[in-house]
């Protein structure tokens, strides 16, 4: 199943991290932070985009089978205007009720259940593709204003 908010625009590949432990969330977070700069992205923008990024990086080492995945940073160009996407990607159990998960409150972990409809909240788009047994992957893009 996948929900998508807003079709992705054309890219130019960025950087890649790959994400197998806690210390790869701060290179996940400092690499999105760089994107955003280059990208002329303004501080409120760039700091959604950080906690979205952020809270995605997580949800890799948290719910992934083997705790490891990788995200793609690119540049993303619509015309004139420049943004950031990127793409979290992990071969885990995957969700299997992505409506579910994608509301408040719902976690299978005992957390407060805001983190995929929280980024979904703070990022101009987003869009997920899930199966169960395959894994997950997770595009969020921000625009400059």
């Amino acid at each position: 199943m996948t929900i998508a908010v807003e079709p992705i625009r054309t890219r130019h590949t960025s950087s890649t991290v790959t994400i197998t432990g806690e210390s790869d969330l701060l290179r996940t977070r400092s690499a999105l932070r760089s994107a955003a700069e280059q990208a002329g992205l303004g501080l409120t923008a760039t700091t959604k985009l950080v906690t979205a990024g952020s809270e995605l990086a997580r949800n890799i080492l948290r719910y992934a089978t083997d705790g490891q995945g990788v995200v793609a940073i690119d540049e993303t160009v619509a015309g004139a205007r420049k943004g950031v996407r990127a793409a979290f990607a992990d071969r885990g159990p995957g969700i299997a009720d992505l409506d579910l998960a994608m509301q408040d409150g719902f976690s299978t972990a005992g957390s407060l259940g805001i983190g995929l409809p929280g980024s979904r909240r703070l990022v101009d788009e987003f869009a997920i593709d899930s199966t169960p047994g395959r894994g997950t992957t997770v595009v969020i893009s921000q625009w400059e204003r």
